[in-house]
């Protein structure tokens, strides 16, 4: 694994963005100018997604129900299994590099052919269902390659200190793309929005080859780490990955599989969580929009997207806090194994208050946004750090096949739940809240499992090194 050296005037003590990013968090003299630039990279990413996530419920809910929307996340569980096959196959041809370039460019060009169907008059009712898969797709996969990237680049120890600045500027991303929305949607139009996050995504190609010449540049010009005397060849990140595929690592790896299930069972109640909040927020679009039937299409779409982007700005403005003022703090006093049982305490109590209060407005977006806000940060921080002990390949195609399939499993899991429910149980939003408690239980055994794992692996790491230092 390539270590993060830099050199430079710049990034010595005395240098600004050495001393603006040690306010936040421990940083070494040579580590600041790869982080600032991987903040960017993901502050940017995040953006564009931030953009045109709102503009999913402006396009998908206006003509179909919050129930449709639970089902459309098993036709994205099925989609995944053929993207994460052809992901891995290419992961193994080439670079990391062009890898990412790639991939980024073939969703900049769907977003281009997004804006060609609605010049061609393809009804918003045909363009919503494709857009929902696609961006979930999408959503996961960008962000999955990034953090694949930052964990090739960093050891645990650099990781443990690191990541939870590169996820501030990722939620800082979430909350200016969410208020650029909220302010811009109604003004600008759906389908430019979407252009203007393609835009962006283009800025994200470049920033991800600078790092990467930066880094291999600094890695060749000096000798292998005194500190880990089993640093890879010096042309190990032009090194496309190993045959195995995303699935076979998963399946091989007891640790992968409790991350692979803790991830699918998060998403379960995350979704279900949702589909929830979808429904309050519908029917408060129906109670507010009182326009005559020519104009109340457009009116509830342009209302639900700036409804959904400031809810998530609220949730992003209180991640940044969160992730400036307490994550790196938590890591450590408890460290990320103790860190992995704050998400589902909190969604534990979120879920408590619904179905004991009642699914109201007020309460169902409070929860959300706690629980909501604290994914955005703290767990977003875990899911990063929890490849750190794992092989280039775990970081890269494991991960993808975990942030993509099992995710969309566990959407397509609360899928079925709403069908069963809502068809056969008749089951309200508090009846849902009630299941997510029951189905929180199995996270927070998920969650023991894991950290059992994660302190097998690291003693079996720290004893390698130690060894080869020996």
């Amino acid at each position: 694994m390539m270590k993060s050296r830099e050199q430079g005037p710049q990034n010595q003590p005395g240098g600004i963005i050495y001393k603006l990013l040690r306010i936040f968090t421990v940083i070494k003299p040579g580590e600041a100018l790869t982080i600032f630039l991987l903040g960017s990279n993901v502050f940017l990413l995040i953006l564009s997604y931030a953009i045109l996530k709102p503009l999913r419920s402006g396009l998908f809910l206006t003509s179909y129900s919050s129930e449709q929307k639970a089902y459309m996340h098993g036709i994205m569980a099925i989609v995944f299994i053929f993207f994460n096959k052809a992901f891995s196959r290419l992961a193994s041809k080439v670079p990391r590099q062009k890898l990412i370039t790639w991939v980024t460019l073939f969703f900049i060009s769907n977003i281009v052919l997004f804006f060609i169907l609605d010049q061609l008059g393809v009804p918003m009712a045909t363009i919503g269902p494709i857009y929902f898969v696609w961006l979930g797709i999408f959503n996961i996969m960008i962000i999955a390659q990034f953090w694949g990237f930052a964990n090739d680049l960093y050891n645990p120890e650099q990781g443990k200190r690191l990541f939870p600045m590169i996820m501030a500027a990722q939620n800082i991303g979430a909350a200016f793309g969410f208020s650029i929305a909220f302010f811009f949607v109604q003004k600008l139009g759906l389908y430019p929005m979407m252009l203007l996050a393609g835009g962006i995504l283009i800025i994200c190609i470049v920033l991800t080859n600078i790092v990467h010449r930066r880094e291999l540049k600094i890695f060749v010009e000096k000798e292998k780490s005194k500190q880990d005397k089993k640093a890879d060849d010096k042309d190990e990140a032009e090194k496309p990955l190993g045959k195995e595929g995303g699935f076979q690592l998963v399946f091989k790896s007891r640790y992968l599989l409790y991350i692979a299930f803790l991830i699918l069972t998060l998403n379960l109640v995350n979704t279900t969580g949702e589909y929830i909040r979808d429904t309050v927020f519908k029917h408060k679009a129906e109670e507010t929009i009182q326009v005559d039937m020519a104009d109340f299409e457009k009116a509830k779409s342009e209302y639900l997207s700036k409804l959904e982007s400031g809810f998530q700005a609220i949730s992003g403005y209180l991640a940044i806090a969160i992730q400036l003022l307490l994550v790196s703090r938590l890591f450590s006093w408890i460290g990320i194994r103790g860190a992995l049982f704050i998400l589902p305490l909190i969604s534990l109590g979120g879920n408590f208050f619904i179905a004991s209060l009642g699914a109201s407005f007020m309460v169902v977006q409070w929860a959300k946004i706690f629980e909501n806000s604290t994914d955005y940060s703290l767990m977003n921080a875990l899911r990063a750090a929890l490849y750190l002990v794992t092989s280039r390949e775990a970081k890269y195609k494991a991960k993808a096949v975990i942030d993509t399939f099992f995710v969309r499993a566990g959407d397509f899991l609360t899928g079925l739940f709403v069908f069963l429910g809502t068809t056969y149980l008749a089951f309200n939003p508090e009846r849902f809240a009630k299941l997510n408690i029951f189905i929180i239980l199995i996270w927070l055994v998920l969650c023991y499992l894991i950290v059992k794992q994660h302190k097998k692996i690291s003693a079996l790491k720290e004893q390698e090194r130690h060894g080869v230092a020996r």
